[in-house]
């Protein structure tokens, strides 16, 4: 039995619930991780005291321990964004950082710490209050900043840069936190000098080629660049996929193997498309996450653990939601789905055990991909499959659970499969649109407000992917019951799910 201590990076299902499931198909594994409650709620942040006493009541009985640095100091994601934290305190969390490995010597620590994000647009809702009003020209300032002094902008883009009016306070505030951000990742990463942490992960949410994400990108990268400290930490897109990646590397580490990974592409273009929230093109992403997971990428599908399959876009990634009504041209032109999948079966049918890296769009899978593999009758044969939110975040969750599947409880990679086939595909790419556009206004509800209607909300989901689900042949096998549904944070985002699965090969 090996023991892993778990800190997630929020209370979402995909940050807490997911590597639950993930890791239960090695029943020899048993993940130690907080009850959701002092885990905080959106903008509410964990009870970081208590999840201190948590890691040092359990440190000693653990192989490995897989931390969240934003979990243990701004007790967070979304409260990473908004905290007022001095100095002095980041200190006395580094040093409860040092005492895990006072407490357990033997132990590993893998952590992992998100460079602050930048969004392209105008919302508070996962930012301080004046996002909403200046999110989109706070991005966009830096960016033509950084694009002017890196590659240079032309004389519109330089009007544009002029145009822009922030109040000088607004700057400061977001200024100021992203620098004592900025300052916590170095901090954390000179743990890695003296032992304190084995591996660290610094991941990019929502990433950009230029602005403020770039910057910090840079800061911290010159920093492990100049203390020779590449080998022991990553910086690359992601965030919500990381917790799993780092308990796919625990895995392979106790078991003292490397996982060989053949990958292919739905398109020619795929391995150079920069996908939509990132910053560097997919086949660059690819050999950080293989890496991360604890895998090598080979040439040759025959000495291959797992076949990796990509579904990428032609040439442009668009949103899942585009797929139905205004796809892309270059989705038909740039692709060839057809050839693609039969691979997928000719694969499988060798016995090659193939996990699916669903990236052809953001924020859900391919509706076509899906239709096309079910009818094949391969659906259900896939050793893994993700395709949900950023193209990162969906290749550390394939990535990792096709690792933990290899020689193991057949079931519980079932029972995910599903999951995500459900949650990524059906909702995310279709369910979720349809209740937005029409149930929604019908209820005088909003996405990001459900009133007093949170429970009819999630009740009209479940009959709808229900009733989705069981028109694929794969329902046939694979019988799905959904408990229960729910909308963390009260939006139409994501869901999580309560699920059964009884499997009849």
């Amino acid at each position: 039995m090996m023991n892993i201590l778990f800190i997630p990076l929020d209370e979402r299902p995909c940050n807490s619930d997911f590597p639950k499931l993930i890791t239960s198909a090695k029943k020899d594994i048993k993940l130690i991780s907080p009850d959701k409650y002092i885990l905080g709620d959106k903008k509410t942040p964990g009870q970081v005291s208590k999840l201190w006493d948590f890691v040092f009541e359990n440190a000693k009985e653990c192989s490995y321990a897989v931390l969240s640095i934003d979990m243990l100091i701004y007790g967070g994601l979304i409260p990473s964004r908004l905290h007022h934290l001095t100095k002095d305190e980041a200190e006395g969390y580094i040093k409860n950082l040092r005492r895990i490995k006072e407490i357990n010597p033997n132990i590993k620590v893998y952590a992992f710490n998100c460079i602050m994000r930048s969004p392209q647009y105008n919302s508070s809702e996962e930012e301080p209050d004046y996002y909403a009003d200046y999110g989109y020209n706070l991005f966009r300032s830096k960016y033509l900043i950084d694009k002017r002094l890196r590659a240079g902008i032309n004389k519109i883009e330089e009007e544009e840069l002029e145009s822009i009016k922030i109040p000088k306070e607004i700057v400061l505030d977001y200024e100021s936190r992203r620098e004592f951000n900025e300052y916590i990742n170095i901090e954390v990463a000179k743990l890695l000098e003296d032992g304190t942490l084995d591996f660290l992960v610094i991941p990019q949410d929502d990433s950009s080629e230029y602005g403020y994400t770039a910057i910090s990108q840079k800061i911290v990268l010159d920093f492990i660049k100049n203390k020779n400290l590449e080998f022991k930490s990553y910086i690359y897109p992601g965030a919500d996929e990381v917790g799993s990646s780092l308990l796919a590397r625990c895995l392979n580490d106790f078991l003292g193997r490397t996982v060989k990974i053949y990958a292919f592409y739905s398109s020619t273009f795929g391995p150079n498309i920069i996908p939509l929230y990132e910053d560097r093109p997919m086949n660059e992403s690819l050999k950080y996450h293989v890496r991360v997971c604890g895998g090598e990428l080979i040439d040759n599908s025959s000495e291959a653990d797992l076949i990796l399959a990509i579904n990428s876009p032609g040439k442009y990634m668009q949103e899942a939601s585009d797929q139905i009504l205004d796809i892309d041209l270059t989705y038909t032109s740039y692709r060839n789905l057809l050839d693609f999948v039969y691979k997928i079966e000719s694969y499988i049918k060798s016995g090659k055990m193939v996990i699916l890296s669903d990236s052809a769009f953001a924020n859900g899978g391919d509706l076509t991909l899906i239709n096309y593999l079910d009818r094949l009758g391969v659906l259900s044969k896939l050793t893994a499959y993700a395709g949900w939110n950023t193209n990162c975040n969906t290749l550390g969750t394939v990535l990792s659970s096709g690792m933990y599947s290899l020689r193991s409880n057949g079931g519980s990679q079932i029972k995910h499969l599903i999951y995500r086939i459900v949650e990524d595909v059906l909702y995310q790419a279709k369910i979720r649109q349809e209740v937005i556009n029409e149930y929604l206004p019908k209820n005088d509800i909003s996405y990001y407000d459900f009133k007093d209607k949170q429970k009819d909300v999630e009740n009209i989901i479940r009959d709808l992917l229900l009733e989705e689900y069981n028109k694929l042949n794969i329902s046939k096998v694979c019988k799905l019951n959904i408990n229960s549904i729910i909308t963390p944070w009260k939006r139409m985002f994501e869901i999580g799910m309560d699920i059964d699965v009884n499997f009849n090969d």
